[in-house]
């Protein structure tokens, strides 16, 4: 188990958070070691694990598990934003594709842009983020799109919405 990570100082609170802004997340490039050992341990599928297999199927060669190129665009997020943000968690994705395959040595750039966003009625001191995620491989083509909601922390939370209020 890996330790805590340290408190950080909030740098980004909902408030902070601007429609159409668009966030460069930093790049990865994952290993065979890596893509192997995830695939083991979460997703043993032949393609991911074995090198015959990995030619014979769609892909050509062994491939990084869709789930561990979600793992490596959210560690990106972590470390380069998130941390440094009020962030709350997430209520869910609404889409997500896996565009084209990864492969062990690609390089991964990940960028993040802010769609849409509203306050969270049933708490006024939380507002909700929508982000469409984009996940590019060197040669600039987009292996992984995905949207979902976001939660965050309120600089100046608003006044709780009347009793009988409608759901978020």
């Amino acid at each position: 188990m890996n330790p805590p990570m340290p408190t950080q100082t909030i740098l980004y609170y909902w408030e902070d958070l601007q429609v159409g802004s668009v966030l460069e997340l930093g790049s990865v490039t994952p290993t065979r070691e890596e893509t192997l050992a995830f695939a083991q341990q979460f997703d043993p599928q032949p393609f991911h694990l074995d090198d015959e297999a990995a030619k014979a199927s769609v892909f050509g060669a062994l491939s990084a598990s869709g789930w561990h190129t979600c793992a490596l665009a959210m560690r990106l997020m972590v470390t380069n934003f998130l941390q440094h943000s009020s962030s709350l968690g997430s209520p869910g994705l609404e889409n997500l594709k896996w565009l084209k395959p990864v492969f062990p040595g690609d390089t991964l750039r990940l960028t993040s842009t802010l769609l849409e966003k509203r306050p969270m009625r049933s708490r006024p001191d939380v507002g909700l983020v929508k982000n469409q995620w984009a996940l590019f491989n060197q040669h600039g083509e987009q292996v992984l799109h995905m949207e979902g909601w976001s939660m965050f922390g309120r600089r100046h939370p608003q006044p709780q919405a009347p009793s009988g209020a409608t759901a978020d």
